[in-house]
């Protein structure tokens, strides 16, 4: 029989080993963060100040800012402690509830970029009928669905994970616990758990996708029927913001999650997972609104309307 220990408390690798990087790393991280919070906190900001914006299109889109303000939150303060205090250390259950709340957000945002697709493609292929189809109510039941969707498929994930026997070592090559470099850690064979995470992961994610090509392939087949050029222009520049979105987040999950183990390598992965969990979420508020004429109208009426607050306190 083999001598095997329960791992009590994982060690997370940090992006850099090297002390004389931690404190540069921290403030670099803690700005990516801030800004992150800051920008999408705008955005629900304007969203709900504005009553124009009460539509499903901007409705969507604050459940995208809410799953992007969660998402760096799964990961981020925990890193950033490591660097300040040099222990890297995590507990069993904290790396349980940080790997599960991880995938669930990033299974949410999956589907929730699928409706997203979904109501672009009734806004512009079916434009008479829009409010019809997309109701309040169904609007409310679709971001019900992706959420729980997104939920329930971690939890599967997380299942077949943790209950993997853990005797080889307790140090992940990552800065937070996610699949690939957990489930390198155990002793048995992970064939049934990498197959579930390609199987399940990819017909859910595959599927979400095609829903969002599928919108997108009727999207530019209708813009291209209508003569008039600003017409042309007016129904692209509402879809190229959450197609940008799109690609962006489709290409990091893919490299990240839809590979064998034998691909993976930990420097590479510890990029490509910053650009994820870090960069994407901080860039979602600056292509939003960056390229949308209402969020940034919205952003000036609640500025302006906030410094006429404080003028009229002072005076």
């Amino acid at each position: 029989m083999k001598n095997t220990t329960t791992v009590m408390e994982f060690i997370l690798v940090g992006i850099s080993d090297l002390p004389i990087f931690r404190f540069s790393l921290f403030a670099a991280c803690l700005l990516i963060y801030l800004v992150t919070l800051v920008g999408n906190g705008t955005i629900l900001l304007a969203i709900g100040a504005d009553s124009h914006l009460h539509t499903p299109m901007y409705f969507f889109l604050s459940n995208l800012s809410l799953l992007d303000i969660f998402c760096p939150t799964a990961t981020v303060p925990k890193m950033l402690e490591n660097l300040l205090s040099e222990n890297n250390t995590i507990s069993f259950a904290g790396c349980v509830l940080q790997l599960y709340f991880l995938i669930a957000l990033a299974g949410t945002e999956a589907f929730l970029l699928s409706a997203m697709a979904y109501d672009r493609y009734v806004a512009i292929c079916n434009p008479l009928r829009y409010t019809v189809i997309m109701s309040m109510k169904v609007c409310l039941q679709m971001a019900a669905g992706t959420w729980i969707a997104g939920f329930l498929h971690s939890l599967l994930h997380t299942v077949m994970t943790f209950t993997l026997p853990f005797c080889k070592s307790n140090r992940v090559n990552q800065y937070y616990c996610d699949i690939p470099p957990v489930r390198a850690l155990s002793c048995a064979s992970t064939y049934m758990a990498e197959m579930v995470v390609l199987s399940v992961g990819g017909i859910l994610g595959v599927g979400a996708f095609l829903v969002s090509l599928f919108s997108y392939i009727q999207i530019i087949s209708t813009v291209l029927r209508i003569r008039s050029t600003e017409g042309k222009r007016k129904a692209f520049s509402t879809c190229t913001s959450h197609l940008m979105v799109v690609c962006l987040f489709y290409g990091t999950i893919i490299f990240t999650y839809i590979r064998p183990s034998s691909s993976h390598h930990p420097d590479q992965d510890r990029l490509v997972s910053m650009l994820y969990g870090m960069i994407t979420p901080m860039l979602n508020p600056l292509i939003y609104t960056l390229r949308n004429k209402e969020v940034k109208g919205a952003l000036k009426k609640a500025i302006v309307h906030k410094l006429k607050w404080r003028g009229d306190c002072v005076a």
